[in-house]
């Protein structure tokens, strides 16, 4: 299988972030802590970790939008609008603080080509919903979001819906966080002619809202024929927490490839 590899315009600064092996649902949890600090404080980043890249910390507009259903739909796409929801965190699909809005087309399109699919549902963005798309206009509430669902066409990969899932700090977020496997260069077992197995691409964590990591760094600089790395080997910020059985496997090394072997006879 293929490596993971980065859109090109965020490869370069990926590149130079230290190595490490290190559709979001959201609730309201405190933060399981011993120390005497306070638990709703907010945590930060810390050093030899992924972090955000500015570059794209964009504020996405909208507008309200006063109905639902697939006429209104249809109509808002047509005008270059995507049909969108901002929940509430706790039990936002089941009406809590529910709000309709449109986004524009060009936007989310242009950030999902910037950053990937992936990476763009794992990363929080501001939202503005302004009463029209005029520069000056009134300014009806701006929160932090999570892309909770992004939904594309399955032909020309259009941008249809997404879904935006309330972010405060004191949230704690369900996000399948992106993989970035690197250090093939130097890997043992990729050098003997192995080829690497990708068994997952996302990896399920419970992170604190300040804290989402863009990605996690998968490390193959040691791996060698026949070794495997687990989830649990992955090296996130001890804040997360896994939401999977340790032991599931992300990749392994296997032996070389059948063409490879036949050319070595």
């Amino acid at each position: 299988m293929m490596l993971r590899r980065l859109p090109p315009r965020i490869l370069s600064s990926v590149l130079h972030q230290p190595r490490q092996l290190s559709l979001a649902a959201a609730a309201i949890y405190p933060r399981e802590d011993n120390s005497t600090c306070d638990p709703w404080a907010p945590l930060e980043y810390l050093e030899g970790f992924p972090l955000p890249d500015p570059k794209y910390a964009e504020t996405i507009l909208a507008i309200p939008r006063p109905k639902s259903g697939k006429n209104i739909s249809s109509k808002e796409r047509k005008v270059e609008r995507v049909p969108s929801i901002v929940f509430e965190q706790e039990k936002g699909e089941e009406g809590g603080n529910k709000r309709l809005i449109s986004v524009k087309t060009k936007q989310i399109r242009k950030l999902v080509d910037q950053l990937g699919r992936s990476f763009f549902l794992s990363r929080l963005f501001d939202l503005e919903i302004r009463s029209s798309f005029v520069d000056e206009s009134e300014i009806i509430e701006k929160v932090r979001v999570l892309p909770r669902k992004l939904h594309l066409h399955s032909g020309t990969d259009a941008v249809l819906n997404v879904t935006f899932m309330r972010a405060p700090s004191t949230a704690s977020l369900k996000i399948d966080v992106p993989l970035v496997f690197r250090g093939e260069d130097t890997c043992p077992g990729l050098r003997k002619g192995a080829y690497l197995n990708t068994i997952k691409r996302t990896v399920k964590y419970l992170c604190p809202a300040d804290i989402v990591p863009p990605y996690i760094d998968v490390d193959l600089s040691e791996l060698d024929v026949g070794q495997k790395i687990l989830v649990k080997d992955l090296k996130v910020h001890p804040a997360l927490k896994l939401l999977l059985p340790q032991d599931q496997p992300v990749c392994n090394l296997k032996g070389a490839r059948a063409p490879d072997q036949k050319k070595a006879k």
